[in-house]
């Protein structure tokens, strides 16, 4: 954003800082670390204060919260304290044991969840659903945790008619994302943004010419600079420490949304009846219903 315009990056401030902190230089991810794993502390300091606890300088503090988007150190403090408020008033508890272990990990996706589409722009979505629904065939590129999210809307494309590869080996990624064409699309998943062997596969598709839908929750991912339409989604995935896939969960729910769009828009052309006819036909065979005595 343009720190000058005053506005605040939209949604959550401590989720907003998680999905920039990777880009920033070390001293100022330092501060944001700080931001992001103290804030009840943070909004309690000066930029002082902060600056001492990171081993930084004022003019740090300052220089990091403006490339997070804040104006300074008092814009960003704001917004924490805002986020700090709406985190209060939650009335989960938490409780101990298994149980307790349960249901953490289910709050801590709730959360996510909740806070999970402030980044997203609908107008890029609705741009990608129908750069997906026009496309003579799409290709979906994910590896590690984000392959069961690809895979799974690579069903979801199918029923919808779409033509659609979603290849698990990384090579064969490649070799297809080098083989679209302008009348094909590339669909990335990439929670960090920085896969690298992801992003060799967008690459080829981007230098092939086809249109590029990425989806991340790195809001300076490299595949911004290249893709068509840019999807920001689960930033809080970088809270590595809670040791749970939310961005996988976040990604495979936004992906979802995006085929039922693509789906939306291909009913309207009769496409989908015969692929969802034989898909029941697949998951239910008729032939295997015993017909009730007369």
């Amino acid at each position: 954003m343009d720190s000058a315009s005053g506005a605040a990056p939209k949604g959550s401030a401590i989720d907003h800082i998680r999905s920039v902190l990777p880009s920033l230089v070390p001293s100022e991810r330092r501060v944001a670390r700080e931001c992001v794993d103290f804030p009840e502390t943070v909004v309690a300091l000066s930029a002082a204060d902060l600056a001492a606890r990171t081993g930084t300088s004022a003019a740090t503090v300052s220089r990091a919260c403006q490339s997070l988007g804040y104006r300074g150190f008092q814009h960003m403090r704001l917004m924490l304290v805002r986020d700090l408020g709406l985190r209060q008033r939650a009335d989960w508890r938490p409780t101990t044991g298994a149980r307790g272990t349960v249901e953490a990990v289910f709050e801590g996706a709730r959360r996510s969840i909740a806070g999970a589409l402030d980044g997203l722009d609908y107008d890029v979505f609705d741009a990608a659903a129908a750069t997906i629904a026009q496309a003579r065939s799409v290709l979906l590129v994910a590896t590690g945790g984000s392959s069961p999210a690809a895979q799974s809307a690579a069903l979801a494309l199918t029923v919808a008619g779409c033509t659609c590869l979603a290849p698990t080996d990384a090579v064969a990624q490649q070799l297809a994302a080098a083989a679209l064409t302008s009348q094909d699309a590339c669909v990335v998943i990439t929670e960090s943004g920085s896969n690298s062997v992801t992003l060799k596969a967008a690459d080829a598709a981007h230098a092939a010419g086809a249109p590029i839908v990425a989806l991340t929750a790195y809001a300076r991912s490299r595949l911004a600079q290249t893709a068509a339409h840019f999807l920001l989604a689960g930033a809080s995935y970088q809270a590595w420490d809670e040791d749970w896939g939310g961005g996988n969960v976040i990604h495979l729910l936004v992906l979802q949304a995006l085929c039922k769009e693509v789906r939306r828009r291909a009913n309207q052309t009769g496409r989908t009846e015969a692929v969802l006819s034989q898909a029941l036909d697949i998951v239910s065979p008729r032939d295997s219903v015993t017909e009730p005595d007369s």
